[in-house]
């Protein structure tokens, strides 16, 4: 299988260690993204990344955003994606504005783009969807309106989960101890559980004060990543439900770097952090 005879440019970007393979749409043309996506993202065979961007036309916004995780599925969007796809259309000159509204699959997100005094893209500013706390929009079929500190039994194991509505599906479960916690087997076992039936991503969260948390994510479709931004969205939410923390502004600090994410009182949620261009180059597969 080849992509196209002729190589197709790619730049690898990266937001609190999530990392993805941007593509120009404009450009390149496919007509089997996801198995681009699945060979691009290949960590021993490809360029290797957690997901990959291509963008193409809007009708209703600047341009239109298409997220592929690293197994080839289709994902309605992703918080530290969109501030890479921000940055990159606006470093490609394929949307020159300083607020850009992009359509995702999830619906339009506006990013705001802030400068250093060079002039350079400095941090990303994206507005995210409301929170939605109902069961059904997970999905989660377990019998509850919402999912809030609902303990399951896994692996053997006891733990209380809370699933809400991200943009994507998401559950948060807060720990005091990660070394009590098998995150890659827990993940994935909670990642495809039967009462998620479109599945599930999931934070393991732990409080440090009461404007800093520690993440660990295990992404639905892509496995451990380094940093998730509905992720860290999704649990600081659910943490001001719980009131663990208030929301305003917290700091959660993933394995590959930190957001900061504020929630209001109608749990809208803003996620703000900084992207940086790895690399650029041609796929040829």
């Amino acid at each position: 299988y080849r992509i196209k005879e002729e190589d197709m440019k790619f730049s690898k970007m990266q937001g609190a260690g999530n990392d993805f393979i941007l593509i120009n749409g404009f450009v390149e043309k496919n007509d089997n993204w996801n198995e681009v996506a699945k060979k691009v993202c290949d960590r021993h065979f490809g360029v290797g990344a957690d997901g990959m961007i291509f963008c193409s036309e809007s009708t209703i916004a600047d341009v239109k955003m298409n997220f592929y995780n690293a197994d080839g599925s289709r994902a309605e969007m992703c918080g530290n994606g969109i501030r890479c796809f921000a940055k990159f259309v606006y470093d490609n000159n394929i949307v020159r504005k300083e607020e850009i509204k992009i359509e995702t699959d999830a619906g339009i997100k506006v990013v705001k783009l802030e400068f250093d005094e060079n002039g350079e893209v400095e941090n990303l500013v994206v507005k995210l969807s409301k929170v939605d706390f109902n069961s059904n929009a997970v999905p989660c079929t377990i019998k509850k309106e919402h999912i809030l500190d609902e303990e399951i039994e896994i692996d053997g194991m006891k733990i209380k989960i809370s699933s809400v509505l991200m943009g994507v599906p998401h559950t948060v479960i807060f720990v005091e101890n990660f070394e009590k916690y098998d995150i890659n087997r827990l993940g994935k076992m909670i990642e495809n559980a039967s009462f998620f039936p479109r599945k599930t991503n999931v934070n393991f969260l732990r409080k440090i004060d009461d404007t800093t948390f520690e993440i660990k994510t295990w992404e639905r479709g892509a496995g451990r990543t380094l940093g998730c931004g509905t992720g860290s969205s999704a649990s600081v939410a659910v943490a001001k439900k719980l009131g663990i923390v208030d929301g305003k502004r917290v700091s959660t600090i993933s394995e590959g770097g930190e957001l900061i994410v504020e929630v209001d009182e109608n749990y809208e949620v803003t996620l703000i952090g900084k992207v940086e261009t790895i690399c650029e180059g041609k796929l040829r597969i």
